[in-house]
């Protein structure tokens, strides 16, 4: 029950960096839970400082650093456990791209710990940051217009920059894991992504439990485009019978 409780309020969290508010009718329905434990995970959240209640829902809390810091809060162990599976995933690679995200900037810091005399492209400041532990990584950042809620580099620019390159991975974070394909709460991020991925040889997807079956409208790939899905759970029947068909390994830590 407290695993379930953590995984919504994720999710809440994850849906409050997308929408500027909250309707507690909307979000049991997609949670498929009843209003009432909507309105109590409201309440404990509020307690916590990550969001504020309002009449019938809730909006983000002034005094939150932001929902992307909260959520990584919320799943420090899950994350940690995928990232140390995904650097397994990599040994061999001599040039990566990395895309921005929580779980990205921990799968950077296990890099920058195992790896060495690797070249990483990255368009995430956290990333690179992380990275920079490691002085016989090369990093190189991607230009473009500075998102500050992300930390990262947008925009034609990048999307540009991006076209020259060829490398041997892709590690992507995703806001939500669906049917259709990961997908990111922020559309600027999703383009880059999308150009991330059509540079690499192969592509893997980070993303805790929080993301399954959460729906996003910037969708930044196809499954049969992403090689393997490193994440700390089964995913649920339909997905994983999705990601079965479309020949993605998954790796659940």
């Amino acid at each position: 029950m407290r695993q379930q409780k953590r995984e919504r309020h994720g999710k809440i969290l994850a849906a409050l960096g997308l929408a500027s508010n909250l309707r507690v009718t909307d979000l049991a329905r997609q949670l498929g839970v009843s209003t009432e434990t909507i309105r109590r995970d409201f309440d404990e959240l509020t307690h916590a400082g990550m969001l504020n209640r309002t009449y019938g829902g809730a909006v983000s809390s002034l005094g939150a650093s932001n929902t992307t810091g909260a959520k990584q809060d919320l799943f420090h162990a899950e994350r940690q456990r995928i990232a140390e599976a995904t650097v397994t995933q990599v040994a061999d690679a001599r040039i990566l791209l990395i895309g921005s995200g929580a779980t990205t900037v921990r799968v950077a810091q296990q890099i920058a710990a195992q790896l060495k005399n690797i070249t990483v492209v990255t368009h995430a400041f956290g990333v690179a940051q992380a990275l920079a532990n490691n002085g016989t990584i090369e990093v190189m950042m991607i230009p473009g217009l500075y998102h500050p809620e992300e930390a990262s580099t947008t925009g034609g620019h990048a999307i540009v920059f991006l076209q020259s390159l060829y490398v041997d991975y892709v590690i992507l974070g995703a806001s939500g894991l669906t049917g259709d394909g990961p997908g990111s709460a922020v559309p600027e991020i999703a383009a880059v992504n999308a150009a991330m991925l059509g540079r690499a040889e192969k592509c893997i997807v980070t993303a805790d439990r929080s993301a399954f079956n959460l729906h996003y409208a910037t969708r930044y790939a196809d499954w049969p485009r992403v090689s393997k899905l490193v994440t700390d759970a089964q995913p649920p029947p339909a997905l994983l019978n999705t990601l079965r068909k479309s020949q993605v390994e998954l790796l659940v830590v």
